[in-house]
């Protein structure tokens, strides 16, 4: 997507490093950080240099390839891929793309590991940004029937950042919003803030305005008010992991979102590219939840009248916190999942018909 109007990726090789854009550093500044070693990838990872769980996927594919070059021993690349697989819990794209490149790697003779490691990782990105751009056509559709319906923009309501930065490029639940903007189409976006990281706020607003597409952010309780008065034509929220049942795990305060859609006849969807959905769990409450640092909570980042960043207080000192980093969404209070297939119902049935492969095994 754009950034000052050149086209960028999140994540790119670079001779034997690896480029990503410090997420951390967003809306306030645009910083690229290289990863040199498969530490780096890992504490990218962790300390959310690069979120979203398709780019944590890429991410982690490229941080093999960074181990490969010190250590290309089965030893070696199956103690990082558990190095990998430990910084974040919740996103299964991240224990995906582990599997797929030491599956490739431990069938190769050690001298012929590094290339296809780098060529793998490769093929990973590539596949994404063709899966998010399927997601963002078939995504047009649904929009395209709302707007035919009514004057004026179509209104669309989207939680946390599941746009091109949280993949490696075009995004999941913000997909077809750029899709529509391509066909000319007139669209607004209500982008909740996103507590306690913001990355509504920092980050969905950031992309927006660099694409040049009308939003308003809001604070998270928002979006309930905005319902009932008739401002939202339709939810698209993204997914970290999505059961074989069709529950959702996504940014924490989703399940309110998709609550209050429900109570006033919004339709809301979920943006889930197939290496999201985990077939493995039959139902969301398997679905590990990663609890993340209380002063996530407890602080605020932001840019002070000198321009620095700034990390301030918000609670008051010695008050306890705690962090849930997501929640799930039940089956039943989910519209359609818009894959890069087609747009399905989120139950069981529907998702084994749309990935028969998947789901066999």
């Amino acid at each position: 997507m754009l950034i000052s109007g050149t086209p960028t990726r999140t994540i790119w090789r670079e001779d034997d490093a690896v480029v990503i854009i410090d997420q951390t550093r967003l809306p306030h500044e645009f910083v690229l950080r290289r990863l040199h070693t498969l530490v780096d990838a890992a504490d990218a990872i962790a300390l959310m240099r690069v979120r979203g769980a398709p780019l944590i996927g890429a991410t982690a594919a490229y941080g093999l390839a960074l181990s490969t070059l010190r250590d290309a021993s089965d030893a070696g690349l199956q103690a990082a891929g558990e190095q990998l697989i430990a910084t974040r819990p919740t996103a299964v794209n991240l224990r995906w793309a582990v599997q797929r490149v030491l599956s490739c790697l431990l069938a190769l003779p050690v001298e012929q590991r590094l290339s296809a490691a780098w060529a793998e990782a490769a093929v990973i990105c590539a596949e994404d940004v063709a899966q998010n751009q399927a997601i963002g056509q078939h995504g047009l559709s649904l929009l395209r029937a709302l707007a035919e319906k009514k004057s004026g923009p179509v209104n669309i309501l989207t939680h946390c950042n599941a746009g091109w930065l949280a993949t490696v490029d075009w995004g999941t639940a913000l997909a077809p919003i750029y899709a529509a903007q391509e066909a000319g189409m007139a669209v607004h976006v209500w982008v909740d803030e996103t507590r306690p990281r913001n990355q509504g706020a920092s980050l969905t607003a950031w992309e927006l305005m660099q694409a040049g597409i009308a939003h308003h952010v809001i604070a998270d309780n928002a979006g309930g008010h905005l319902m009932m008065h008739g401002l939202v034509d339709i939810c698209i929220v993204g997914t970290d992991r999505t059961a074989a049942n069709g529950d959702v795990a996504n940014k924490i305060g989703t399940y309110l979102k998709a609550l209050a859609a429900y109570d006033n006849g919004v339709p809301f969807y979920v943006a889930a590219p197939g290496p999201s959905i985990d077939f493995s769990l039959t139902d969301g409450g398997k679905i590990p939840i990663e609890q993340r640092d209380t002063d996530e909570v407890a602080c605020i980042q932001g840019r002070d009248a000198a321009g620095q960043l700034v990390s301030v207080r918000l609670t008051p000192e010695g008050s306890p916190a705690a962090n849930p980093a997501f929640d799930v969404t039940p089956a039943r209070l989910v519209t359609g999942l818009i894959t890069e297939r087609g747009v399905c119902a989120a139950n069981r049935a529907a998702l084994a018909a749309m990935y028969p492969e998947w789901s066999a095994t």
